[in-house]
């Protein structure tokens, strides 16, 4: 596709996620024309495309699909109703992007992968994270050694969700949202970690429902090995009442860190050098990103954009976006089991390759509280 063709999407699910995050994104792209809308809420529907003067609404995925033959898809519904319709328009011919989590296991994945096709349609899954200028600098200063060896890591996401938050009937339920906050809240984080310091090897985790009436945990905890070596500590937490998300990386030569809340810009960044480090035009490299760009489902649209031009894979999406979900099913199958997982453990033979909670969904994360049962 040529980079001035118009491409014309759609948004699938109409609910505060499409209408406050990718729609703005859409509609700051000159190039796209937002042509349709899909919700099975028709009063939501038509809410919506009054609000934002979408002319076409449907109850319908493949109705949609077949009457708009869209260029791009944005599925913005439950993390349940991701998979259909993100299967359904890539095998249409729409590029994708998918709101977190894309899907439920690493089986959803896969089935998400099989109907990619070589050269595309793809599809992409929302990680903003990534996508900020001083996080990608962040990423190229790691990888090209300029902070020496990442030797130890701390990745915490501690947001507060009050019991109001999960009287929304599929939050907090394995069948529905997949997990607690390391599958909803803490994956943000968990997969800038990934981004910076790259394949994990193996993890050990606890979970627990301490608080909330949710099936899922609101609480877990891990230590990460990672393939090159360096040892993370993870908090995932929906109880603390002074939010954060916090990012700290030792290297050999110089602590890097991130401290935001729902987004980042690159203010938000700090770089301490070691002792042995006196460089001044060393130092003040690593605090220079190119440009100021906030993460946002902006920022990552605008490199599924040029995914779509050239036809290629973009960014967050095939094995990149697997390994998150890795990281996820392998806390989860950690904290389940009282085991080390190693990521080779996580195969189709595997119950917790199907299922989050190993297939087990009675089961209460370890701990006690509100709503765990032994």
């Amino acid at each position: 596709m040529t980079r001035s063709a118009t491409l014309r999407a759609a948004v699938i699910g109409t609910g505060a996620i499409a209408q406050h995050r990718h729609l703005p994104a859409l509609r700051a792209q000159p190039r796209v024309e937002v042509v349709a809308a899909v919700d099975v809420d028709p009063d939501r529907l038509a809410a919506f495309q009054a609000a934002h003067r979408v002319e076409r609404g449907y109850r319908s995925v493949p109705e949609m699909l077949a009457a708009e033959q869209p260029d791009l898809v944005h599925v913005c519904t439950p993390p349940f109703a991701h998979v259909e319709p993100v299967v359904q328009a890539l095998r249409a011919g729409a590029w994708v992007l998918v709101e977190k989590p894309a899907c439920l296991s690493l089986a959803e994945h896969d089935r998400i992968t099989e109907a990619e096709r070589d050269g595309g349609p793809y599809a992409s899954v929302v990680c903003q994270h990534r996508f900020g200028s001083a996080g990608r600098h962040a990423a190229q200063l790691l990888a090209e050694g300029h902070l020496g060896r990442p030797l130890v890591a701390d990745c915490r996401t501690t947001w507060y969700r009050d019991h109001s938050y999960y009287e929304v009937p599929w939050r907090g339920r394995w069948h529905t949202e997949g997990g607690g906050p390391t599958m909803g809240h803490g994956i943000h984080q968990m997969d800038l970690l990934l981004a910076l310091l790259g394949d994990w090897a193996e993890i050990q985790a606890m979970a627990a429902r301490l608080d909330r009436d949710v099936d899922t945990e609101d609480v877990s905890m891990a230590i990460v090995r990672f393939a090159g070596g360096a040892l993370a500590s993870i908090v995932n937490s929906v109880l603390s009442p002074r939010e954060e998300s916090y990012l700290r990386i030792d290297c050999t030569d110089a602590t890097l860190e991130l401290t935001h809340l729902y987004g980042y810009g690159n203010a938000d960044w700090r770089y301490t050098a070691a002792p042995h480090v006196s460089d001044p035009a060393r130092i003040r490299s690593w605090s220079t990103p190119p440009g100021q760009v906030r993460s946002s489902h902006a920022a990552q649209l605008d490199l599924l954009l040029e995914a779509v031009d050239a036809g290629t894979r973009p960014p967050a999406s095939g094995e990149t976006a697997r390994q998150t979900l890795e990281l996820i099913t392998g806390l989860y199958r950690s904290a389940f089991t009282g085991t080390t997982v190693r990521r080779e453990q996580l195969t189709p033979d595997d119950p917790f390759y199907h299922h989050l909670h190993g297939g087990t969904p009675g089961w209460a994360p370890t701990g006690s509280g509100r709503g765990a049962t032994a």
